[in-house]
C-alpha cells in the first residue's frame, strides 16, 4: 500500500504539533522558539507560515515560508539613485514585488526544511510544492498575487533532489557564497589561530587590535538591549541602508524579542567608545555552529578603529574558546571575511515566476537584478 502524505499550513506557533521540536532539534532556525520570534518580530513587509508534512497523522517534515512585499522597501538601497536604479525599482514593484520564499530570507544556509527518515526528500519536496500552491491560493483570496516563488539556500549537491517534474519550471541560480570559517581541532585559543596566520595577516591582526584598544566591548543583557534600542536601530540602519540590495528592514524590537526567546543562545555584543555605543554584532548558537546575525556600526569609528575587522576577530576568538566547529559568516563582505580565514561555499536556489513568458526570461532578468560580485579570495594561513 502506497504511503499517504499530506501537509498542513500554520500561521501561529501555538498551533504547531507537540512533536515539532523533536524533528527540528538539530537546527535552531526551525524550532518553535525561533519561529515564535518571526511570529512576533518579523519585518513589517514579511508574513510567515509554518508547514508541517505528515505521513498519515505522523509529523515527518517541517518547513518555513516567508511572503515578502518588496514594494514596501527600497530594495536597491539608498546609495545609488541613478536612472538605472529607478527603473529597477519600478520593475520590482510591477513584476516581482510579491515574493513567496520557502526557506529563510534572513539567514544563509539550508534552513528551509527538515525531514525525518520516514519520508524521502523527493516526496517531502513534492509536498512543499503542494503547500506553495495552497499558499498562493490563500494569498490570492487576500488580493495578493504571488509573482515569484523561491526555494533557498542549498548546496550544489542538494539541488539534484529538485530534478523532478514538480520543479521543471524553476530556474536554478546562485548568488554570493556562504562564507564558512572552519575551526581546527588543534586551536584552543585565539593564540593558536594567530600562530597559523602568515606574516601579512598576523600583522593585520596586530594592527586591527591596536586600533581598537580604546574600545570597550561588552555583552549586553535583555535590559541593556532594551535600554539602547534606539541607538541599536540607528546603527543597524546605517549599515542596512547602504547595502546594494534589501528585501526587508528589521523592526526596532527585533533584537529584544530574540533575547527574550532564545536567552543564552542569542548573544548581543556592544562596542563602546567614550561611553557611547558605536557598534554591535550578534551571534546565534546552533548546535556545533555559530551563526553570525545582524550588526551595525558608526561609519567614522568603523574606519578609524577597524571596527568590522575587530568584530570578526572577536567572533573567531569566542567560537574557538567555546569549542564550536564552524562559524557561519554568511554573505556580504566576502573579501574581508576570507582575509580572516573564511572560505566560500557556493549556495544555490530555485526561482519561478508565475507568468509563463516572464519565467522564460528568468535567467537573463535574474543576472540583471543580481549582478555577479567581483572579489578576490584571500588565504591568510601558512599552507593549511
Amino acid at each position: 500500500m502506497k504511503d499517504i502524505f499530506s501537509f498542513r499550513i500554520y500561521s501561529s506557533t501555538n498551533d504547531l504539533p507537540l512533536e515539532w521540536d523533536n524533528l527540528t532539534s538539530k537546527n535552531i532556525f526551525l524550532t518553535k522558539e525561533y519561529l515564535s520570534i518571526l511570529e512576533k518580530a518579523a519585518p513589517t513587509n514579511m508574513v510567515c507560515h509554518f508547514i508541517g508534512i505528515f505521513k498519515g497523522e505522523e509529523l515527518v517534515g517541517t518547513s518555513l515560508s516567508q511572503y515578502i512585499n518588496l514594494s514596501k522597501v527600497n530594495s536597491l538601497g539608498d546609495r545609488d539613485q541613478c536612472f538605472k536604479t529607478l527603473i529597477k525599482n519600478f520593475l520590482f514593484k510591477k513584476l516581482i514585488s510579491n515574493v513567496l520564499i520557502i526557506g529563510n530570507n534572513m539567514l544563509t544556509g539550508q534552513n528551509c526544511y527538515c525531514f525525518s527518515s520516514a519520508i524521502s526528500e523527493k516526496e517531502g519536496l513534492i509536498q512543499l510544492n503542494n503547500a506553495v500552491k495552497e499558499l498562493t491560493i490563500q494569498f490570492k483570496k487576500q488580493n495578493i498575487k504571488i509573482h515569484l516563488t523561491v526555494f533557498k539556500d542549498f548546496l550544489v549537491t542538494d539541488c539534484n533532489t529538485f530534478k523532478i517534474p514538480e520543479f521543471k519550471r524553476y530556474y536554478h541560480f546562485n548568488t554570493q557564497p556562504n562564507m564558512i570559517f572552519n575551526i581546527k581541532e588543534s586551536w584552543h585559543s585565539i593564540d593558536d589561530y594567530i600562530s597559523n596566520l602568515n606574516k601579512k595577516y598576523r600583522d593585520q591582526y596586530k594592527r586591527a587590535r591596536k586600533k581598537s584598544e580604546s574600545i570597550e566591548k561588552r555583552k549586553l543583557s535583555l535590559t541593556e538591549i532594551s535600554e539602547y534600542h534606539s541607538e541599536i536601530n540607528e546603527l543597524y540602519l546605517n549599515v542596512a541602508k547602504n547595502a546594494p540590495f534589501n528585501t526587508f528592514y528589521l523592526c526596532e524590537k527585533h533584537f529584544e524579542v530574540f533575547k527574550q526567546k532564545l536567552h543564552d543562545n542569542f548573544l548581543f555584543y556592544g562596542y563602546f567608545f567614550d561611553g557611547k555605543l558605536i557598534g554591535f554584532n550578534t551571534l546565534i548558537k546552533n548546535g556545533e555552529d555559530i551563526d553570525t546575525y545582524f550588526l551595525g556600526y558608526d561609519d567614522k569609528h568603523q574606519r578609524d578603529k577597524m571596527l568590522y575587522l575587530n568584530m570578526l576577530y572577536d567572533m573567531i576568538s569566542f567560537s574557538i574558546k567555546k569549542k564550536f566547529k564552524r562559524i557561519i559568516f554568511a554573505r556580504t563582505a566576502l573579501e574581508i571575511k576570507s582575509s580572516v580565514g573564511a572560505i566560500p561555499i557556493e549556495m544555490n536556489g530555485l526561482i519561478c515566476h508565475e507568468n509563463y513568458f516572464l519565467n522564460l526570461l528568468m535567467a537573463k532578468s535574474f543576472t540583471y537584478f543580481e549582478p555577479k560580485t567581483e572579489w578576490k579570495q584571500r588565504n591568510p594561513f601558512n599552507n593549511i
